[in-house]
């Protein structure tokens, strides 16, 4: 990475002096500098620093600061300079850029990097109470990386912002500091489940109690003064714990809430053929399925129990009831990464109605039993495995990371079949989930959404015909990677769209909202 220098006054006599800037803060840069005697002065206002080699060069800046003020002796200025500077260049090119996260262990705001290494790209930190962290969150090269993050930055304008006081990701709600208005917004309608899963990011179950109805239309009237309507997940616990579930989506109809979509277990759906009748009749669009694999054990180690059946069970009432279904995998390594492909051939075969699969790698907060792997599962390895598990029916090469939140947050793509085969739709951002939050609505309601019977059979123009057969043949493949307190990049934080509604807070970003340190407190819940 370019750094950038100029002539500058001397700092002391017989010297050349230049100011260099640099993509890191000078705090990180002294870790380098293991050939200069270096000393610290934190008791100032500002903390600053010097250091000095034996060739004479010193160097000195503010810690926190990222430009430092270089003097090289005037004998030997040129030689000294230049050095210096191929010194730079050999360390800055492992830096991609700055950022800020939290330590895992306090919650603490620290700054971080994004460092290119030999085996792919890290988030570093370090915290001064409890130490350095490390974690892959890239397995691939640096020209790579670059290249799924290149595109145009588009800031929103955020209705209602709230101020900003202490700073992300404390004010969430959201706050000024934001530049992304809301797509999807979860309401968690209660905290029952009829399952106990080791893994839960909302640690579901532990108390049992519902929001009202007269809070639930507090929150559709607070989404609605933050720039709504949004898309709304209702979800939980368990939603359909709920027998009022048919109630809570006609009032949201009847505010203008268009897409409403279930984030649900489906064992109410599998054991009740005509319940999921009357939420369609109430106006749900779309079965958003916790669907781990096609084998028994993956639900036994995330979920407590064996599932399989009563998921395929749900899979048929959706079917017969004409709603759409998307699979939801949460991908762990260990366990279920082997089962990508046959879950791609499950949705394949029961297209249209499965309409899509949106995998989640596993994200450590709230309540996870399982433990943190060595290596962390990456965009890049989830595309990986979907080309290998589909035989290269599926190319990584067919994915690109979503442009209205930041891509290094999901992957997407869509396919449709024709003669029998799967092929891909398309391949550019704009295409793929939307430029802008209310492009990303519509695009995640007509591509989760069963909307063929808005073309007449009888339909004879050829476009209509054109249509209908891209609805009726297409299976959107995503991904979504959830921050947690090791991966957060408060960069990518600010450009989040998938929110919870809080009657207190407002519209916090998911990962802000679930974040939970090593010992389980948590910045939002409880």
């Amino acid at each position: 990475m370019k750094f950038d220098v100029i002539k500058t006054e001397n700092c002391f006599s017989n010297t050349q002096t230049y100011e260099y800037r640099l993509p890191i803060r000078n705090q990180e840069f002294l870790k380098f500098l293991q050939s200069f005697s270096i000393k610290k002065n934190e008791k100032l206002r500002r903390p600053a620093f010097s250091a000095t080699d034996l060739d004479g060069v010193h160097i000195k800046g503010i810690l926190k600061d990222n430009i430092c003020k270089v003097s090289f002796p005037d004998m030997t200025w040129e030689v000294l300079k230049i050095e210096f500077e191929h010194f730079i260049d050999s360390l800055v090119n492992e830096v991609i850029s700055l950022t800020e996260s939290v330590c895992p262990e306090c919650l603490a705001v620290i700054s971080a990097q994004i460092i290119s290494r030999e085996d792919g790209i890290y988030l570093e930190k370090e915290c001064k109470e409890h130490g350095r962290f490390s974690v892959l969150i890239w397995d691939s090269d640096k020209e790579s990386y670059l290249h799924w993050g290149a595109g145009e930055v588009i800031k929103d304008t955020i209705t209602n912002a709230r101020e900003c006081k202490k700073g992300c990701p404390f004010d969430c709600g959201l706050c000024e500091q934001h530049v992304r208005n809301g797509c999807c917004v979860l309401l968690e309608l209660t905290t029952r489940c009829n399952l106990n899963c080791p893994v839960c990011f909302a640690n579901a179950g532990k108390d049992k109690s519902d929001i009202t109805l007269t809070e639930i239309e507090r929150l559709y009237d607070l989404l609605l003064a933050s720039g709504g309507p949004f898309n709304i997940q209702l979800s939980g616990g368990e939603p359909t714990m709920r027998d009022d579930l048919p109630d809570i989506i006609q009032l949201g109809k009847q505010k203008g809430f268009s897409f409403f979509q279930l984030n649900t277990n489906g064992i109410r759906i599998a054991c009740e053929p005509e319940y999921i009748h009357e939420l369609k009749d109430a106006g749900l669009d779309c079965v958003f399925l916790q669907f781990d694999g096609m084998q028994e054990e993956p639900y036994q180690t995330l979920r407590g129990k064996e599932l399989l059946e009563e998921k395929q069970k749900a899979i048929a009432h959706c079917k017969k009831a004409g709603i759409g279904v998307v699979l939801v995998p949460t991908i762990a390594r260990g366990i279920n990464l082997s089962e990508i492909g046959a879950i791609l051939q499950f949705a394949e075969r029961n297209m249209p109605y499965i309409r899509g699969v949106h995998f989640q790698p596993l994200s450590h907060f709230g309540r996870c039993e399982l433990k943190q792997p060595q290596k962390r599962i990456t965009i890049p390895e989830m595309l990986a495995e979907i080309e290998k598990q589909t035989d290269g029916v599926m190319k990584a090469e067919d994915f690109v990371g979503g442009q209205a939140e930041n891509p290094y947050c999901s992957f997407h793509a869509n396919y449709y079949k024709l003669d029998g085969k799967l092929r891909k739709i398309g391949r550019e951002k704009s295409t793929c989930c939307g430029a802008d939050s209310k492009q990303s609505q519509e695009f995640v309601a007509r591509k989760w959404t069963i909307k063929s019977a808005q073309i007449p059979e009888e339909a004879t123009d050829g476009f209509a015909v054109f249509l209908r057969e891209i609805e009726e043949n297409s299976l959107a493949v995503s991904g979504m990677l959830f921050q947690d307190a090791w991966t957060l990049d408060l960069n990518r934080l600010k450009r989040c769209y998938i929110c919870e509604a809080d009657i207190e807070r407002g519209m916090v970003p998911f990962c802000a909202y679930n974040l939970s340190s090593v010992s389980g407190r948590q910045l939002y819940r409880g």
